[in-house]
């Protein structure tokens, strides 16, 4: 029998939107159990050099940052379901045909485990590839800009998060579609985000016609959580659709890697909390989290703005919403 106890969510969401939390600020929290929403709360943007700050509410849409891989993820996952994408084979990326690079796997581009140079550094005056794909030179053809970096390890054999790795996955995606910007923008609508009821969902493009898959997709919180409940049930959608192939999820959740700087595992574009056997999270920079339980039939969405080294005094709060469900 599933349940959560609301008054444990309830207190560590009063310290979560606490005006001087220690973790920074929480915009949005959405907990799904078996499919309803059983708790959100919602916070306040903070004014910054852009404007001024206000009240978040249920309708607003918020920035994915990395959580977009995750749903690069299910774009992939539907061509497959298709057989129009084979992971296993190389890359169909026709810039690296002849090159050292052209054996490098779709499966290894989704592990993160192609070889490629780059760094995922968002502090600046440091080397960062990211802030100069997605900001700098390479912000007009992100993915372009990604397939160009050197080979610096054999494919396979070393893992290396990379929000360009994803950016190459999200232009195989849309050559396989075809029909430019708007061919892909259609299908993500009409194949995922409709049939999963993500109405408010909107993906970013680079001048190119790529969906920057890697960091910019916005949605409400709730429409993230429908994202999570979409592999919660395994690729099956609330109305009964099947959006993704079955055994997807089990794609996603396949442990690739351990992150050797931090707390979590690491699948196909998405994130394993080890202490939740079965779970898997999509994580953005800034703290944007869809976590999923599976076990505990549990989804749980936070979106905020929370610095880096801040991240793990917000996991623990995480963690015990999750301790308050059982399955």
């Amino acid at each position: 029998m599933t349940g959560i106890d609301l008054d444990a969510v309830r207190a560590t969401a009063d310290t979560l939107f606490a005006p001087d939390a220690a973790h920074g600020t929480s915009l949005a929290l959405v907990v799904m159990q078996s499919g309803e929403v059983v708790f959100e709360r919602y916070g306040a943007q903070p004014d910054t050099m852009f404007g001024p700050g206000g009240p978040v509410t249920a309708d607003d849409t918020l920035i994915s940052w990395s959580m977009a891989k995750s749903i690069t993820h299910a774009a992939v996952g539907i061509l497959v379901g298709e057989g129009r994408l084979d992971p296993a084979v190389p890359a169909a990326v026709p810039a690296w045909k002849g090159t050292d690079k052209e054996a490098i796997t779709l499966q290894q581009l989704l592990n993160m485990q192609p070889g490629l140079l780059f760094v995922e550094d968002y502090v600046d005056g440091s080397v960062s590839h990211v802030i100069e794909m997605l900001f700098g030179e390479g912000k007009d053809d992100v993915a372009g800009y990604a397939a160009a970096l050197p080979l610096a390890h054999e494919p396979g054999t070393v893992w290396n998060y990379s929000s360009g790795t994803t950016n190459i996955i999200a232009r195989i995606v849309g050559d396989v579609v075809g029909g430019g910007r708007e061919g892909m923008e259609a299908f993500l609508h009409d194949r995922l985000f409709a049939p999963a009821g993500m109405t408010s969902a909107i993906p970013k493009f680079d001048a190119a016609g790529t969906f920057i898959g890697s960091s910019y997709v916005f949605a409400t919180a709730r429409d993230f959580a429908r994202f999570g409940e979409l592999y919660r049930n395994d690729g099956v959608a609330a109305d009964g659709t099947r959006v993704l192939p079955a055994g997807w999820r089990d794609h996603a959740r396949t442990w690739a890697a351990s992150d050797p700087e931090g707390e979590f595992d690491y699948g196909a574009q998405w994130w394993l909390w080890r202490e939740y056997p079965g779970s898997l999270a999509c994580h953005g920079y800034e703290g944007q989290y869809t976590v999923v339980v599976p076990d505990r039939e549990l989804v749980m969405v936070h979106l905020g703005k929370v610095a880096a080294d801040l991240r793990p005094s917000l996991n623990v709060h995480l963690r015990a919403i999750i301790e308050a469900a059982h399955g």
